[in-house]
């Protein structure tokens, strides 16, 4: 006899659709532990349980997740994917995420799936048990009645999210800016993860390397010992330690966030990762990493963030799917500086052709924005 969880791949693959949605436990845990998989094939709600001993062989719906054949339909389903992405051995090509899709309907880009389901579908939902523990056993019936809740009227939001989406030409977009969904990982390179310390960009090119050392240090610690980054030692002190490169366990307990258990537990492994730091080359940034905005940016980006909330509300998008500052900003420096343009996602597919391209022209002099009747025209 065919395992429930074949018998849900068989139907999804004649279906074309599979809704999908998990519950997990990020806390104090370097990964989050993936609690539950609530599965949603046609008008049936299976809940799949991977804590429990027992549970089927995911394979089948593993395969049914990559194939390009089967829309696979979340809400704010990033992390949803990165999750299944590790147990499952499995990858995602089709997604539809209707947070994503939301925010080209002329929602918000960050609509929540019980805000959203009142007002696309006029549904309310009492979600009552999100902050509940999932990895304790048994379940309660108020969370499973939860769980299914979270996919239950997951497919007809996507259908009727379509449907206005066909309407206003902006389906494509949507799809497109979902791929970025199904490539969602939590697979971090621990030679890479100092690039996201805070105030990195105070130290020089030697304490850089400091940093990188450290930083790829604590992220193998963290995962060996299946903890947060945070908890083996805190972004503050890591940036402290690699600033003043302490090179004794007297030096290192003089650094706030070093107290005696860390001095105690780590000044062995952190004295010999700032010892590789000082052996390897210094990190000098990259040109496209010092381009710096100028006191007299500001306008010029304010001038471009005009042009761009003026386009996405011209069109019903959520402003926060095109651009934001961190977009903005290179878009204008190497404008300034006459340099290429800058790879940045609002001067890339869908944005590009919606206000991207016309941004370079406006910024080259050939366009100019000023205010008609109290709207902003460009001209």
């Amino acid at each position: 006899m065919a395992s429930e969880i074949a018998r849900l791949a068989a139907r999804a693959r004649e279906e074309g659709r599979l809704g999908i949605d998990t519950e997990f436990m990020p806390e104090g845990r370097y990964r989050p532990l993936l609690c539950l998989v609530q599965i949603c094939v046609g008008d049936e709600i299976v809940v799949l349980d991977p804590i429990q001993d027992g549970m089927d062989d995911p394979t089948p719906l593993a395969e049914v997740l990559a194939d390009p054949e089967v829309e696979i339909v979340l809400h704010a389903g990033r992390q949803d994917v990165a999750i299944l992405r590790r147990p499952w051995q499995t990858s995602f090509t089709n997604v539809f995420d209707t947070q994503v899709a939301a925010g080209f309907a002329g929602f918000s880009a960050q609509a929540g799936y019980t805000g959203l389901l009142h007002d696309v579908l006029k549904i309310r939902l009492a979600k009552s048990a999100s902050f509940t523990r999932w990895d304790a056993r048994p379940l309660t019936p108020e969370q499973m009645r939860y769980a299914r809740e979270d996919v239950e009227h997951l497919l007809p939001l996507a259908d009727e999210l379509q449907r206005r989406l066909r309407e206003r030409g902006r389906l494509e977009w949507a799809r497109e800016e979902c791929e970025a969904i199904a490539n969602a990982t939590d697979e971090r390179d621990p030679e890479e993860t100092w690039r996201r310390l805070p105030r990195i960009s105070g130290l020089d090119a030697r304490e850089r390397a400091l940093a990188r050392e450290l930083a790829a240090w604590r992220e193998r610690t963290a995962a060996a010992e299946d903890r947060p980054v945070g908890a083996v030692v805190r972004d503050p002190t890591l940036v402290e330690l690699a600033k003043r490169g302490p090179r004794n366990a007297k030096d290192l307990s003089q650094i706030r966030g070093a107290g005696p258990d860390v001095v105690r537990r780590r000044a062995r492994d952190i004295l010999a990762a700032l010892e590789r730091g000082r052996a390897a080359e210094p990190i000098r940034l990259e040109e496209g990493e010092r381009l710096a905005t100028d006191p007299v940016d500001g306008p010029t980006i304010a001038l471009a963030e005009s042009l761009v909330r003026t386009r996405a509300q011209e069109s019903g998008l959520a402003y926060e799917l095109i651009a934001a500052r961190a977009d903005l900003a290179p878009i204008v420096v190497h404008a300034r500086r006459g340099k290429p343009e800058p790879d940045v996602r609002t001067l890339r597919g869908w944005r590009r052709e919606l206000v991207g391209a016309e941004l370079l022209e406006l910024l080259a002099g050939n366009r100019r924005l000023g205010v008609v009747s109290g709207r902003v025209r460009v001209d």
